[in-house]
């Protein structure tokens, strides 16, 4: 039996960005930055290790997300890994990316708009809310 899940809790490095398309269904795409503690070899000191990913919510649950988080608000994100290939347009040779496609979304701390409390109720998708994603890429700064 194979088992393909994540569980993520971090900060938007940028707000969500909400792409419709025809035939009704939307995706909200998230950057999420995660840290890790590790010591430092050299100083011996604890520190911060930041990881991003790209966290896609689909449908009315990601409408909610773009509707009531920013850059800087903290999540807490279930789902599962979605891997990708794709043949660069440059012609460079093939391209790979892991997104993690959201079925669960907590917005932690205070909504941007302090909407009521239907902001901070999970975010659940619905079966066949996860289609197929459109391609992309790029990096983002740090949000803070």
């Amino acid at each position: 039996m194979n088992i393909n899940v994540f569980a993520i809790t971090g900060n938007l490095t940028k707000d969500p960005k909400l792409t419709s398309f025809q035939g009704g269904s939307s995706v909200c795409e998230l950057r999420v930055a995660v840290n890790t503690r590790r010591k430092n070899s050299e100083t011996g000191e604890w520190e911060d290790k930041p990881n991003y990913f790209d966290v896609k919510v689909w449908n009315k649950r990601g409408v909610a997300c773009s509707e009531h988080l920013e850059k800087g608000s903290g999540v807490a994100v279930q789902g599962r890994l979605d891997w990708r290939e794709w043949e660069a347009k440059d012609g460079s040779g093939k391209r790979q990316k892991v997104e993690l496609l959201a079925s669960d979304v907590q917005f932690l701390g205070s909504p941007k708009d302090s909407a009521p409390t239907e902001a901070a109720e999970p975010a659940q998708a619905e079966a066949g809310e996860f289609a197929m994603a459109g391609a992309g890429a790029g990096d983002d700064d740090i949000p803070f």
